[in-house]
């Protein structure tokens, strides 16, 4: 019996989602096995070329004594500072979330 194109359509949209469930299913599985050899192996994300990015450019004018920067309280030794307010910079994250501490990087 020929499917109708109702039928179709209801497929093909079941077989979406069902792709997409796996698609997230085996990302998080990548990304389980990346923060691994990360903490493993202590990579940066200077040395993954990942330090720097996803800056915007600033819109506005900064405000009398903004882009001083705080002496450095956090290193990760390639180059990476933090210091210790703000944004905790991606390789910090990246860091925690591998199972170092904050303590592991004190300067």
């Amino acid at each position: 019996m020929a499917k109708t194109y109702e039928a179709l359509m209801k497929e093909i949209e079941s077989l979406r989602l069902e792709a997409e469930r796996l698609r997230r299913h085996e990302k998080q599985g990548v990304i389980e096995r990346i923060r691994e050899a990360i903490g493993a192996h202590g990579i940066s994300a200077a040395e993954l070329g990942l330090a720097g990015r996803g800056a915007a450019p600033r819109a506005k004018a900064p405000k009398a004594g903004a882009g001083k920067r705080p002496a450095a309280r956090y290193s990760d030794g390639a180059g990476g500072t933090w210091g210790g307010i703000g944004k905790r910079p991606q390789w910090l994250r990246d860091a925690l979330a591998a199972g170092r501490t904050l303590d592991d990087f004190r300067v």
